[in-house]
């Protein structure tokens, strides 16, 4: 289906009139968005675009209802394009990593941190202080390749790792070029570790509390630390109670306050944790009014109400359980979020933008999605 076909498709759908002007103004439209956006989705099925899935998704609504759901893509929809993603990748050293840098300089030299650059000595510090910072990549999306480059003559590829998963040797090789590095007769150690994602929603994925337990991305690079610092010894190339630095490429406002306050507790209550000082940024902060919320967004969820599949939330049923959840018909911990980023979906997001399901067993509507997702849950 081509473009055009696609596009009268959807206004047959919609019941667009262009005597009005209607259909030509909503096609040039949607070819913009199409073009400069939601084309370049990493998970749309082979032949098919933006503008053919659109046209399916809106066929699935009554036809009284697929003006909400066209209105919502068209006002509500946020999507984070490959662009946009790159934008924040290459913002992060110089607009997070390097003003720490100078505070810290700035603390050791008693001068203000305007100040470090005036002098080599503090330039000269900077990239000392930098070179003991570790860089570790928490998932696919972190995108380390494209931060390695952003950065080249800047971060040293020795502070680096692209997973959290990193073996003994690896471990070893990283403390022996540091060593390579550090003055002579100096056993230098990384003194910060910042872990770095791509998107985050409700936070309870990278920490969570269940009933005492400490579970979550976090959990499982500090039990990592934990076991390589105790089978390398002084091979281990990471300081004790080393500075612990969580960012975000985005993140909503529900994530850091969750963020904020688990942290805390980890700090006060954690008697296993590795790090010692803690701090959370974020390249992009979502609007706090950002989720579907009354009553501005009361048709579109009315909706994700009637157009939910509780099979969703049976499949998915022990990683809700999590969250405290008994449905998913606002998405994962009920976020209700309207994002999409380029290379995959969330499932914090309302799942009529992603669920699919057969419609199966009695009064279920099947779901079709308008960017499929890729589920690791189920």
């Amino acid at each position: 289906m081509n473009d055009r076909m696609g596009l009268e498709l959807i206004a047959e759908i919609m019941g667009w009139d262009d005597e009005d002007g209607t259909a030509t103004r909503e096609y040039a439209w949607l070819r913009l968005m199409a073009r400069i956006k939601y084309d370049g989705y990493a998970d749309f099925r082979a032949g098919v675009r933006f503008i053919e899935t659109l046209a399916t998704w809106l066929k699935q609504f009554d036809q009284a209802d697929r003006t909400t759901a066209y209105a919502f893509v068209q006002n509500r929809l946020v999507y984070i394009s490959p662009a946009e993603q790159q934008r924040l990748i290459e913002a992060f050293v110089p607009e997070i990593v390097t003003p720490n840098l100078r505070a810290i300089v700035a603390a050791e030299m008693k001068i203000k941190p305007y100040e470090v650059w005036s002098t080599a000595e503090g330039a000269k510090r900077c990239q000392q202080v930098l070179r003991k910072t570790l860089f570790v990549g928490m998932s696919d999306g972190s995108r380390i390749d494209v931060l390695r480059r952003a950065n080249a003559k800047r971060v040293s590829t020795e502070q680096v790792v692209p997973m959290m998963n990193v073996d003994y040797e690896k471990w070893k090789d990283l403390d022996e070029k540091l060593r390579e590095d550090g003055s002579p007769g100096e056993r230098p150690k990384f003194d910060s570790v910042y872990l770095i994602d791509d998107f985050t929603a409700s936070g309870t994925t990278f920490i969570r509390n269940i009933d005492g337990n400490w579970k979550g991305k976090l959990k499982t690079f500090n039990d990592i630390i934990s076991d390589a610092r105790l089978r390398l010894k002084d091979e281990f190339p990471i300081n004790e109670n080393y500075d612990l630095h969580i960012h975000h490429y985005v993140s909503s406002r529900q994530a850091r306050t969750n963020l904020d306050q688990l942290i805390g507790e980890a700090t006060r209550l954690w008697d296993q944790r590795t790090f010692g000082s803690t701090r959370i940024t974020e390249g992009l902060l979502l609007p706090a009014d950002l989720p579907l919320h009354e009553p501005q967004d009361a048709k579109m969820l009315d909706l994700c109400e009637r157009y939910y599949n509780h099979s969703l939330f049976e499949r998915l049923e022990k990683h809700c359980h999590q969250a405290r959840q008994t449905d998913m018909k606002l998405g994962y911990a009920n976020c209700a979020l309207p994002v999409v980023l380029d290379h995959n979906t969330p499932n914090n997001s309302i799942p009529l933008l992603w669920a699919e399901t057969n419609g199966s067993g009695h009064g279920r509507r099947p779901m079709q999605p308008l960017f499929y997702r890729r589920d690791r849950h189920g």
